[in-house]
C-alpha cells in the first residue's frame, strides 16, 4: 500500500505551527503509512522541528510508520544542530 502524503507548505515556525498542530490532527486516524512532504517549506524554526517530534510521536501512538520526504536543508541543519539525527534519521527520506 502506498503512503499517505500530506504537503506542507511555507513557514513552520512560532507563529505557524499551532495552525500546522490543528490542521494534522486526522492526519494520524486510520492505518497504513504516513508519508509528510516538506519540500514546500521554505523556512522553519524549533517549534517547526517541535511539531515533526509531535508528529512522530503520534504516529508511533497509531501504529503508523511516518516518513518525512524533501526535507529543506535548513531543516536538516536544525536537525543536526539540536542532535536529533537519531531521533529522526528514521523518518527521513530523500
Amino acid at each position: 500500500m502506498d503512503a499517505v502524503r500530506h504537503p506542507v507548505t511555507g513557514v513552520l515556525t512560532f507563529d505557524t505551527v499551532p495552525d500546522w498542530f490543528r490542521q494534522s490532527a486526522g492526519w494520524f486516524a486510520g492505518s497504513g503509512d504516513l508519508l509528510i512532504d516538506l519540500g514546500g517549506v521554505t523556512r522553519a524554526d524549533s517549534a517547526g522541528l517541535a511539531l515533526m517530534l509531535e508528529w512522530l510521536r503520534r504516529a508511533r501512538a497509531a501504529n503508523r510508520t511516518l516518513r518525512f520526504a524533501s526535507v529543506p536543508d535548513q531543516v536538516q541543519t536544525l536537525i543536526r544542530i539540536n542532535g536529533l539525527q537519531d531521533a529522526l534519521s528514521g523518518a527521513q527520506t530523500s
